[in-house]
């Protein structure tokens, strides 16, 4: 093969392994969206059981100026979670471990933090990797002009070239 065709066929390589890499990401994220879902319908049957929603339960300052009756010895500021509300956090709850199939009974409050934390973990994740897809197809976009340059001609004698060689 003279020079010309071994370029082409180093950029054509190229370009292959940039959209294998960008499918790769595509399926990724839709992996990711669908642990997030899941991650989503657990959080919102957990606040179903606690009978909270996001909006629902009081902030600390809600409650400050509830509570501030008197010059009685009181914490200023009540924690509260937003998920638990007024529900027993120490209550266990069976969940199943993200990526195995272990399943352990722990404390509501724990369950839905582990749950919380890793929802805000797949966000960025998906984040990340979309913008790497937007990268990726910006790179192999750029790379893609090369066959507007090349004639049907010669890709035409580089496939019989290939198929000569099986």
């Amino acid at each position: 093969m003279d020079d010309t065709m071994k370029q082409i066929q180093q950029k054509m390589i190229e370009v292959e392994t940039e959209a294998e890499n960008l499918l790769l990401a595509r399926h990724q994220i839709v992996e990711n969206d669908r642990v997030r879902n899941g991650n989503r319908e657990a959080l919102t049957a957990l606040r179903k059981r606690a009978r909270t929603t996001k909006t629902s339960v009081p902030t600390p300052f809600d409650l400050i100026m509830k509570e501030i009756e008197g010059p009685e010895s009181r914490p200023l500021v009540k924690e509260i979670c937003q998920t638990c509300g007024n529900h027993d956090s120490k209550e266990k709850t069976w969940m199943m471990f993200p990526g195995t199939d272990v399943f352990a009974c722990v404390p509501f409050h724990a369950c839905h933090t582990i749950l919380e934390n890793d929802q805000t973990q797949l966000d960025s994740d998906s984040r990340k990797l979309q913008s790497y897809v937007k990268e990726q197809a910006l790179l192999i976009s750029d790379k893609g002009a090369l066959s507007d340059k090349i004639g049907p001609g010669v890709l035409r004698s580089l496939v019989s070239l290939t198929d000569a060689k099986k």
